[in-house]
């Protein structure tokens, strides 16, 4: 059992380090909300000498730290997987592994807006009228969009009929 969830952990962040980047390919920026011109993530912009590397100070810490709480909330999640599955386990402790679930979460959005705080400080304010936040990570378009990545709703799973 332990053998299955250090294998799970270990593949995890396999895939997390071979793609660390979410980035779109210049050019693709979206229309703003507001109607204008196409913006842009932080690092697509004129940045200077200094922004840059604060920039890249800011990525680095909030890639840590995030890639940590991923980690933490993929182990949780196995954790609930084997609570659920185990009929001898009592509801109150599938209820914890699930609010502990939910705090992570909580904390992996906190670290999400407070990078882009960050970053946001970081640009002038020409800068920050071509900037989208929302560019920065697919996970920032989800919470504000309810959507998936791709900005498209996700189809409902349908599921074979019980005998």
């Amino acid at each position: 059992m332990k053998f299955k969830i250090q294998t799970f952990i270990l593949c995890f962040l396999f895939i997390l380090t071979a793609s660390p980047s979410f980035s779109q390919p210049a050019g693709m920026g979206m229309k703003k909300w507001r109607g204008e011109g196409p913006c842009w993530r932080a690092s697509e912009l004129n940045l200077s000498q200094e922004q840059r590397k604060n920039l890249d100070l800011i990525q680095l810490t909030y890639f840590r730290e995030a890639q940590l709480l991923r980690t933490q909330l993929f182990t949780k999640r196995l954790e609930l997987r084997e609570l659920l599955i185990n009929p001898t386990i009592k509801i109150e402790f599938i209820r914890v592994k699930s609010l502990e679930i939910i705090e992570l979460q909580s904390k992996q959005e906190e670290r999400a807006i407070e990078y882009l705080i960050k970053v946001r400080n970081l640009l002038t304010p020409e800068q920050l009228q071509n900037w989208c936040p929302e560019q920065e990570f697919p996970f920032f378009r989800q919470m504000m969009y309810g959507t998936d990545p791709t900005g498209s709703m996700r189809p409902k799973k349908t599921f074979p009929p019980t005998e």
